[in-house]
């Protein structure tokens, strides 16, 4: 059997004398002192409080002294230690209100020198989109319905018909508000609006639901947790998809310019059928050179069971429903390429936004 191993630490620790502690503490204080910034201090902290340094390795030393030496000599250090901490202490308050005031200095603004007293300044992308959406449908004989954005899971799931086990209604999806068994969370869409409208509303119903939503997304390019969409709800009789057709025709139009074209392509949806996803075809900033078709929204016509959980006759009344994003529509209008820009508030990206054609 192999003996123990003794190179596990090369450095030979030795109880210092009383002359040699004194000696220790002294090189502390003074690099302390000497010490002008942060970076500095961080320097003589390690190199005098450290693992390595001279009362470290002293105390480590205090086990391999005869019982009756480790008492007086266990005293001695810690009270070298405490002197060495309390000083370091100190001088890291003296330090930092050194370089806080050093950097106030600097950053000072003469608030002597004249200024425009009235800068120009600009309506959000977002708050100018939703107000244009909002008065294209309004022009058209609609209603603006708006809703809480904390909301009861039954309002934001089970009236739209979407099931217990969908993924949208996990934890990894929706911003549940604890206790979780309270069925409380963050809306992660417009559409509780729209079963708000049926509920309390007479019918027939044309309504444009905006506002913000909220989502378990990351924070990037193309990706933000807090965002806003518009939807909009028909429930009247003799509703199809045609009309809804027309309706996102004429929207898209007033937005981004005539010439501009919509298909709709097959989807699902748990509260429409049949759904679609519509997309755009446009020349105009934001397309870039493309001459593809670009995803706009969704659609379709109102679920029976929507309908049903509401208390509306699907045998009498039918209807639509769309949904789009806004920062989306802001996107391909105004060719703007991070979603971050639209959040971070730097003024100079609404500015930057006016005058853009269309």
């Amino acid at each position: 059997m192999s003996g123990p191993n003794k190179t596990d630490d090369p450095v030979e620790v030795k109880p210092l004398s009383t002359e040699q502690v004194e000696v220790a503490v002294t090189e502390a204080l003074m690099a302390f002192a000497a010490a002008s910034t942060m970076a500095e201090l961080k320097q003589a902290r390690l190199a005098h409080t450290g693992d390595r340094s001279a009362l470290a390795l002293a105390n480590r030393a205090i086990g391999g002294l005869p019982p009756q030496e480790r008492k007086d000599a266990g005293k001695q250090i810690g009270q070298a230690r405490g002197r060495v901490n309390q000083a370091l202490k100190q001088r890291e308050v003296e330090v930092g209100e050194a370089e806080l005031a050093a950097r106030l200095k600097a950053e000072a603004v003469d608030m002597t020198v004249p200024v425009g007293v009235a800068p120009v300044g600009a309506i959000h992308p977002i708050t100018g989109m939703i107000e244009e959406v909002s008065d294209i449908l309004v022009a058209m004989g609609w209603e603006i319905a708006e809703g809480p954005e904390l909301e009861t899971e039954w309002m934001n799931f089970d009236a739209l018909n979407l099931p217990e086990d969908h993924p949208a209604r996990g934890l990894s999806d929706t911003l549940f508000v604890e206790p979780v068994d309270h069925h409380l969370l963050l809306r992660t869409q417009t559409s509780p609006v729209q079963i708000r409208a049926m509920l309390e509303r007479d019918l027939p119903l044309y309504v444009a639901c905006p506002g913000k939503v909220f989502r378990a997304d990351p924070f990037d390019a193309t990706h933000l947790p807090v965002f806003h969409q518009v939807e909009g709800l028909v429930i009247d009789k003799g509703i199809s998809m045609a009309h809804l057709k027309g309706v996102l025709d004429h929207l898209s139009t007033a937005l981004f310019g005539e010439g501009v074209q919509t298909r709709f392509r097959p989807h699902y949806f748990p509260f429409t059928e049949p759904s679609a996803e519509v997309d755009v075809k446009f020349e105009l900033a934001g397309a870039g050179d493309s001459e593809g078709w670009i995803e706009w929204g969704g659609c379709g016509v109102v679920n029976p069971r929507v309908l049903q959980a509401c208390g509306i006759d699907p045998e009498v009344y039918s209807g639509f429903a769309f949904g789009m994003g806004i920062e989306r529509a802001i996107m391909f209008r105004n060719d703007a390429t991070d979603l971050r820009d639209m959040v971070e508030g730097d003024v100079r990206f609404p500015r930057s936004l006016q005058g853009v054609a269309r």
